[in-house]
């Protein structure tokens, strides 16, 4: 499945596009934990494309198998309060994983945040991208 919009790939010769490695890294958080906007920019580029991460994530086409609701803002809470039904069905998806919100709407980040990768994952995923670049209707479902 592609994602909504192509402009994906980035700039040219960029391997693979920006958008492909946030969903590859996506796909890593495990069933029950969480991830900050900022921990996926880190592994895929660097920390100030937060935006980025949650422009990505929101290209995605329903039905997709990446697991977008796993990402979060670093406050702990979703960050989707403006758009209406989607920040209750992200709210409601982390809730079915067993993740627990209080009364604030907020998480406890040390229970639920993903470790993350060490330095040497993230070191060999992204020679794997530069080998092995993920084609862009790879990145949906």
């Amino acid at each position: 499945m592609q994602p909504k919009h192509s402009q994906d790939t980035g700039r040219k010769g960029d391997v693979p596009g920006f958008f492909e490695r946030v969903y590859h890294v996506t796909r890593l958080i495990p069933s029950g934990k969480v991830a900050t906007y900022g921990q996926i920019a880190a592994v895929v580029s660097s920390r100030q494309a937060a935006r980025t991460v949650g422009w990505a994530l929101h290209a995605l086409d329903e039905g997709t198998d990446v697991p977008w609701h796993r990402v979060i803002n670093a406050r702990g809470s979703v960050s989707l309060s403006n758009r209406g039904q989607a920040a209750a069905t992200q709210q409601s998806l982390l809730e079915a994983e067993g993740i627990r919100f209080g009364s604030h709407g907020r998480l406890n980040m040390q229970r639920y945040q993903w470790p993350g990768l060490d330095w040497p994952e993230i070191e060999s995923l992204r020679r794997q991208w530069n080998q092995n670049p993920p084609k862009p209707d790879d990145s949906g479902g």
